[in-house]
């Protein structure tokens, strides 16, 4: 086990790559070349919308599968079992991204979105984008973070035992916070279509990624898995991540053009929220005296967000045009510069632990 542990999370030389360390930039372009198809190719987004299925976009459905199987695909189930002997890395990163990330998003996104903001984006679409706040808050990173965890010099069996501790409760926890914040907001949620989404985004990649994993072992060895088979998928979720914004942007053409100002004001709670959520759990973890390879990946997996499934939900639950899927969509704009800016405090704060 410790050795399937070790090869999956082998270090490289250019862990991001091309497209994971320019990320911010091409998510820029296919913001770009989607408000342009929108404003330009209308037919392109009308055509799309006829294919869907409870409110569910296949096209979109499709190219989210892409993003999220290949990350599920390197979850080993049988290294939950090592947190038992070093408990306290999961207990920070249990209890901040589940029973403190997702509430301070909301509080911090209510006071942006419906006191500070509001004059500037009424009502409606402040519901809208605290909608998609919380549906961020409440989906703790599964895949980047392993790139996170590299670039701090982090255990990287601790924190594969960190991200699949928090799929698994991905999978029971996710709904009803959502369904309770969105509640209080006074949303109405078409229930039915909530755990869908978790159903088609969530356990189904992650039983597919749990079979293929262990057949494929079985039948070819760990060694075609790690080095043949996962390499095959090295570039699957960031592509299928453009693919989709040029979809969304191409919906979302005409607001951005009426409202550019709006992406500005949305990155503005969501940075707040990333860089509280990383001194939550790294000032926990110096009180606690945690090695740093410990301490520095637990408080990066709180501040980092899955938001393949955040979008994913927010377009099934609002649709592709909705406030939400835009607030979804510039989380993914701020993840990669803001969580660079934290693995950079981390590394120069590496003489306090």
């Amino acid at each position: 086990m410790k050795k399937d542990v070790k090869v999956v999370n082998d270090n490289k030389k250019d862990p991001m790559g091309l497209f994971g360390r320019y990320l911010t930039f091409w998510v820029a372009l296919c913001i770009v070349v989607g408000v342009a198809i929108g404003k330009w190719a209308p037919v392109i987004p009308e055509t799309l919308a006829k294919f869907e299925y409870a409110n569910v976009s296949i096209p979109v459905a499709i190219l989210i599968w892409l993003m999220i199987y290949p990350m599920m695909l390197k979850i080993d189930f049988s290294s939950v079992l090592e947190a038992t002997k070093r408990p306290k890395g999961l207990t920070i990163t249990t209890v901040t991204n589940w029973l403190i990330k997702p509430f301070t998003m909301y509080l911090i996104a209510a006071l942006f979105f419906k006191v500070i903001f509001q004059s500037l984006i009424g009502t409606e679409l402040a519901n809208e984008y605290l909608a998609g706040a919380i549906l961020l808050g409440a989906a703790p990173c599964t895949a980047m973070v392993f790139v996170w965890s590299h670039l701090t010099k982090g255990d990287p069996a601790y924190t594969l035992v960190q991200v699949a501790v928090n799929d698994l409760i991905l999978l029971i926890a996710f709904t009803p916070i959502v369904m309770f914040l969105l509640g209080v907001n006074y949303v109405s949620v078409p229930y039915d279509t909530l755990f869908l989404s978790v159903i088609l985004f969530v356990v189904i990649p992650l039983l597919g990624g749990y079979l293929s994993r262990k057949y494929i072992v079985a039948g070819k060895g760990l060694t075609y898995f790690t080095e043949v088979f996962l390499k095959k998928f090295d570039k699957t979720t960031i592509i299928g991540l453009l693919l989709t914004l040029v979809i969304i942007f191409s919906f979302q053409g005409e607001t951005i053009l009426n409202n550019p100002l709006h992406i500005g004001l949305i990155a503005v709670p969501l940075i707040i929220q990333t860089f509280l959520i990383f001194l939550v759990a790294y000032l926990w973890a110096k009180a606690w005296r945690l090695k740093h390879n410990i301490a520095a990946p637990a408080a990066l997996i709180g501040a980092s967000n899955f938001f393949e499934l955040a979008v994913a939900v927010a377009i099934s639950l609002f649709g592709l045009q909705s406030g939400a899927t835009l607030v979804t969509v510039v989380g993914v704009l701020v993840e990669v510069p803001v969580m660079l800016t934290l693995v950079s405090i981390a590394n120069k704060t590496k003489h306090w632990f």
